[in-house]
């Protein structure tokens, strides 16, 4: 039962929007991106791998700023041993940060 229910909510809609939705493609519609001009490169070319880098560390501070709040609300309660289980998690993360950056993964050509 539980399969059958996830099936139909999971395929129910696509379903249902082929069948409601108006289906009239033009020109204009078809055309690449939508945006007027032919693309000039291939979809497929290769991306800098920095560009992933900075995208990793990007989410890497923001996870910790993510954990850095919860921990000053309660720092109260938990005391020293809170304190020094975030310092260590701090300095794993400035840690990898400087690895990070000794690699030159932050650097621009």
């Amino acid at each position: 039962m539980f399969i059958l229910v996830g099936l139909a909510v999971g395929v129910g809609p696509l379903v249902l929007g082929l069948l409601v939705s108006p289906h009239k493609p033009d020109s204009a519609k078809n055309s690449p991106y939508e945006c007027g001009f032919e693309a000039f490169e291939d979809a497929r070319m290769r991306f800098d791998v920095r560009y992933y880098l900075v995208a990793i560390l990007f989410i890497l501070f923001d996870l910790e700023i993510a954990f850095l709040f919860p921990w000053a609300v309660v720092l109260q309660e938990i005391g020293l041993f809170g304190f020094i289980a975030m310092m260590i998690f701090l300095g794993v993360l400035v840690i990898g940060f400087i690895y990070e950056w000794m690699k030159g993964a932050l650097e621009w050509d």
